[in-house]
Parts: structure tokens; C-alpha cells; sequence
């Protein structure tokens, strides 16, 4: 590994740190390099702010003068609620700056770049670009497709079902995988889950026994709000975000209960008596969440695949077999032939205590 790779790297695991937690902005990492020695580390602060290169920036201090800058999005080139971070760079006197990927947003695209080069600072970019594509997909899909990344988890038996025909599902993966899911959710903007589930399973959706401090909003889509107004989210919704995405003609009476007991209600259009699964996450992306982690259930799951939504599958499999008769993962699709099924490309699989983690991602091409 080259050394800019080398430290690239080490900005990209700053970057990482914020994921879930600077949203709408997205999660960048910085590493300043002084003659061969890190002055100065940074990455995106809570809620977007302070950016990357102001902290790396900060912690370098005079150091940062003939210093070589790795950051794992181009720096901001507008004057928001701060200042453009290619100012401060040029400000400090830096070097040379190393990007990782160009950001898509049409108020920087490029412009970063272009300032620090007419200031007479070299610029590389594209030093492990994949990587930093992938960490901040959410940021991109919400920029370039008005839309948040989806990622749906599953956790099923051998036969890929999630309950037992009686309902009973808890708990069918073991507690390395549960574990497992809290990283996520903390990886996340927001949690989501269909009406069915919130009604059926009275989740509270938080991240739970990991010692953190922050928890993931927690969105729930129903039609028509008919969700149980002792449930856990409803006694907990002035402590933790709870989004409920619901339809024009939801119910006055318990649109006005939620918003009293903290909720933030999201009117969505509707399709075939159901929500529309494009509209729902369109107008998620458009309140900020860049990444959402879907939990189910099957009919919710089956609406955002059929909506061609799902950017990457997350499945837990168990070593039980349960049998036709349970509920299914993964609701109908109305396919004829399987050459309709969508098709995802497998990243990564392991075993995970006693059972077995996949990631599957979006098949960009036939």
C-alpha cells in the first residue's frame, strides 16, 4: 500500500465514525501528514458540524503549514453555517490535498477541487474512491436520486421464514447476530419498520448494550396510524425520534395524538391502497436521512424490492427449519418467471456465532 493509500485509509476509518450520526451532511474523515508524522485527525461531528478538515485542522494548529491533507470527500466550496473548508485549507497553508471522491453536491462538485488549484495547491483525487463511494452511498443517493440507501436486514430460519404460524419469532438467530443488528442500527440515520410489525412485535428499535450515547430515529409506515398508542416507541417518542409516515387521509384525531406524544408525522402518497414505497423514502431524504436500515416486516420488505428501493440485503440465517407453515421473510412479489426476480451480487459472508451472516449489494448490471 502506497502512502497515500496508507493514510487514506486511516481518513476513511475517521470518516466511518460519524456514519449515523451526521446526517444530512455526510460522514468525511481527515488526516493531516507532517513530513511523514499525523498532526491533525478529524471527522464530520454530530449532526454535520463541525466538518472533518475544521477539526483536523484545528488539532494540526501550526503544523498544518507545508502539510499534506487526506480527506475522504472534496472539501465544501460555499459559505453555508461555516465557512468553505478549501478556505480554511488554503488558509492554513497546507501543501498538498489528496481526495478520495469528488462530492456530488452541486454547490461543491468540483469547485473544492478548482479552488485550492487556483490557489496554487495541488490536488489529487481518487485515492481509494471505491471505498469512500461506498461509505457515503447514502450521501450520494440522496444528492443524485432524491432518495436515502436502503439497506433491509432478514433475520430467518434455514427455510427463510421469521416466525412460526402461531407468530412466535423471538428468538430465532442467536445473540451474536442480535448484536450484530444494534451495530447496525447505530450505523444507520433511521430504523424502519412497517405498521404490521410496530403493531404485532411492540419493538423500541434503539441501540441497545453497546455503550453508546446516540440512537438512530426510528420511522414506522402505516397508512392509517392505527398503531398502539401505549407501545413502546409512543411512551419514548419525546426521547428518541419516532417518524411515523403515514397517508393523506390518515385520521386527524390520531395525527394530532402522535404529534402530542412527540412523533413527527410524514404525509406520503399512496398506490394501491398502500403507501407508496418511493414517496415514503423520497420524502425521508428530503427531512435529511441519508441511510435508512429497514427491519421489515415481509409486506414492507416485498414493497421497497418490488420498488427496485433496496441498495443492499443484510441476511442472518439460523440452523432451524420451521416449515411452510411460518410466515415468510419476505412478502409476495407477483413474479411469473424467474428471470423477474431481482438479483443482488454477494460482498461478504461469515459465520456469526451459531449462524451465518450474508451481504448481498444492488446488481448494478446484467
Amino acid at each position: 500500500m502506497s502512502a497515500d493509500a496508507r493514510y487514506m485509509a486511516l481518513a476513511l476509518s475517521l470518516g466511518r465514525r460519524g456514519l449515523g450520526r451526521t446526517w444530512p451532511n455526510p460522514a468525511v474523515g481527515c488526516v493531516i501528514v507532517q513530513k511523514g508524522r499525523v498532526v491533525g485527525r478529524g471527522w464530520t461531528q454530530p449532526g454535520g458540524r463541525p466538518h472533518a478538515e475544521t477539526e483536523a485542522l484545528r488539532q494540526a494548529g501550526s503544523n498544518a503549514q507545508g502539510a499534506d491533507v487526506y480527506v475522504s470527500l472534496e472539501p465544501c466550496a460555499h459559505h453555508g453555517k461555516t465557512p468553505p473548508c478549501a478556505q480554511a485549507l488554503i488558509d492554513a497553508g497546507v501543501r498538498r490535498v489528496v481526495i478520495a471522491a469528488e462530492d456530488p453536491d452541486p454547490r461543491v462538485s468540483g469547485q473544492g477541487a478548482e479552488m485550492l488549484r487556483a490557489a496554487g495547491i495541488p490536488v489529487e483525487s481518487g485515492v481509494m474512491a471505491d471505498e469512500a463511494q461506498l461509505d457515503n452511498a447514502g450521501f450520494f443517493a440522496r444528492v443524485e436520486l432524491d432518495r436515502p440507501l436502503v439497506t433491509l436486514k432478514l433475520a430467518s430460519s434455514f427455510d427463510g421464514r421469521i416466525a412460526t404460524a402461531s407468530g412466535e419469532s423471538q428468538w430465532i438467530t442467536g445473540p451474536h447476530a442480535r448484536r450484530y443488528v444494534h451495530g447496525l442500527r447505530a450505523r444507520h440515520d433511521a430504523v424502519m419498520v412497517g405498521g404490521g410489525t410496530a403493531r404485532k412485535d411492540d419493538p423500541s428499535l434503539t441501540v441497545r448494550d453497546l455503550g453508546i450515547s446516540w440512537q438512530p430515529a426510528r420511522v414506522v409506515v402505516s397508512r392509517r396510524l392505527d398503531l398502539p398508542l401505549m407501545s413502546k416507541l409512543a411512551r419514548t417518542a419525546k426521547e428518541v425520534p419516532v417518524i411515523l409516515c403515514h397517508g393523506h387521509d390518515a385520521d386527524a384525531t390520531l395525527r394530532q395524538t402522535w404529534q402530542d406524544l412527540g412523533a413527527t408525522l410524514v404525509s406520503c402518497d399512496a398506490s394501491g391502497g398502500q403507501l407508496d414505497p418511493r414517496d415514503v423514502v423520497r420524502q425521508l431524504a428530503r427531512r435529511g436521512v441519508t441511510r435508512i436500515f429497514c427491519e421489515g416486516g415481509g409486506a414492507l420488505s416485498a414493497s421497497l424490492i418490488e420498488a427496485d428501493l433496496v441498495d443492499t440485503l443484510i441476511g442472518f440465517t439460523a440452523g432451524v427449519i420451521i416449515g411452510a407453515e411460518g410466515g415468510p421473510s419476505i412478502g409476495a412479489l407477483g413474479l411469473g418467471h424467474l428471470d423477474e426476480a431481482p438479483r443482488f451480487v454477494l460482498a461478504e459472508s461469515r459465520r456469526l456465532g451459531r449462524d451465518i451472516l450474508h451481504v448481498w449489494r444492488r446488481r448494478m448490471s446484467a
